[in-house]
């Protein structure tokens, strides 16, 4: 069982709890803001098991962030535990994506709501998952929900237009269904985790992103890019931007990262 009450200080939400779509938007939001998508256990080839007990140690206990699985499992756990319905969707990223590459979730209120906490740079408030006519992220970006190849696609709005962000089922599935993806992406040396080292976060104005030696900013559509130049700079920027504090995901990662 989750400590509901250290999560929600892990995330900085201090508001209402009842399961209202209120609460589910101010959550969703709170949870990007404060906990980073990030690979460094992957990049250090340690083992991460899909299990809620685990996963509260990790991201809430040692502050730190994960990949879709992870932030997804555990934040399905949190909502469940202050009472709303909510269920595990898998998605495909990449036209070739395998299957169970990508987890979200469907959370029931007076309307089904798609909530994602694992996918990196998208949307900071939950999507009306019935609707297809664009819909606000609270990014300053719109999204759509397109009928396509039995599911639901996702895309999002680009200058150059619309972009698939990934494509989904409503089939719903218990937390050990993607064990064997989780397996593939830490493991794989197909898998985009295994091949570059990325710790990001929302922001209030825009996104901060550690993408190897790489810092990038972007705040109010600007976008900032320094590099960083060694071990110990980089155990700043984790420390400082993305609260994360462990020396041995620097000097312990895999060469390359």
């Amino acid at each position: 069982m989750i400590q509901v009450g250290t999560y929600l200080e892990r995330i900085g939400y201090r508001g209402p709890v009842a399961p209202t779509q209120e609460t589910l938007q101010q959550i969703h939001r709170a949870h990007l803001l404060s906990v980073p998508f990030e690979n460094l256990s992957v990049r250090r080839g340690e083992a991460i098991v899909l299990e809620e007990s685990r996963l509260f140690e990790k991201i809430v206990l040692r502050r730190r962030g994960g990949f879709c699985y992870e932030l997804n499992g555990l934040f399905a756990a949190l909502l469940r535990t202050l009472g709303f319905r909510v269920a595990r969707l898998a998605g495909r990223v990449g036209v070739d994506g395998i299957p169970f590459d990508h987890m979200a979730l469907r959370v029931d209120l007076d309307e089904p709501w798609l909530a994602d906490v694992g996918f990196g740079d998208s949307f900071l408030l939950p999507l009306r998952l019935e609707a297809r006519e664009p819909q606000e992220g609270g990014c300053g970006r719109r999204y759509r929900l397109d009928a396509a190849d039995g599911g639901l696609l996702l895309v999002r709005e680009e200058p150059e237009g619309w972009q698939r962000q990934y494509l989904f089922t409503l089939e719903t599935w218990p937390l050990a269904a993607f064990e064997d993806a989780c397996y593939y992406h830490r493991t794989s040396p197909e898998s985009q985790f295994t091949r570059k080292t990325v710790v990001s976060r929302a922001t209030e104005t825009g996104r901060i992103t550690l993408s190897e030696r790489r810092l990038i900013v972007t705040s109010s559509g600007m976008r900032t890019e320094t590099v960083v130049g060694d071990d110990a700079a980089i155990s700043r920027v984790l420390a400082e931007q993305f609260g994360i504090e462990d020396p041995d995901l620097v000097s312990g990662r895999r060469s390359g990262g």
